[in-house]
């Protein structure tokens, strides 16, 4: 029988990235058909908007106040709440406040490669 190392993640030895102006993610798990990113979104920063083909996401908020524009509608979220987002639903998280925002993104597959731009 093979041994299994199982050891705890964080954003402390996660594999880190930079996207957008000056925001981090941190892959906690990077898998073909689950990705689980730890996101941290400085104040006046924002995504652009999208859509997935395939990735089913949810966005859970750790701390600060986040705004999401799914479609036309405009809801904000607040620190322990979360939102799904279905495939082809266009989506454009924002950190409107004064303070950072950070966040979990849970994508079902992976979103990397599946993204189209909202123009």
């Amino acid at each position: 029988m093979s041994e299994t190392h199982i050891k705890p993640i964080s954003s402390q030895n996660a594999e880190h990235y930079t996207w957008g102006d000056q925001c981090d993610g941190w892959h906690l798990v990077k898998t073909d058909s689950l990705s689980i990113i730890q996101e941290r979104m400085p104040p006046g920063t924002c995504e652009v908007k999208h859509y997935h083909q395939k990735a089913h996401q949810f966005f859970f908020i750790l701390s600060g106040e986040a705004t999401m524009e799914i479609n036309q509608e405009t809801i904000i979220l607040e620190a322990h709440e979360g939102i799904e987002i279905p495939p082809l639903v266009a989506h454009q998280l924002r950190n409107d406040s004064t303070n950072d925002v950070v966040f979990t993104v849970t994508s079902m597959p992976k979103s990397h490669g599946d993204r189209i731009v909202v123009k």
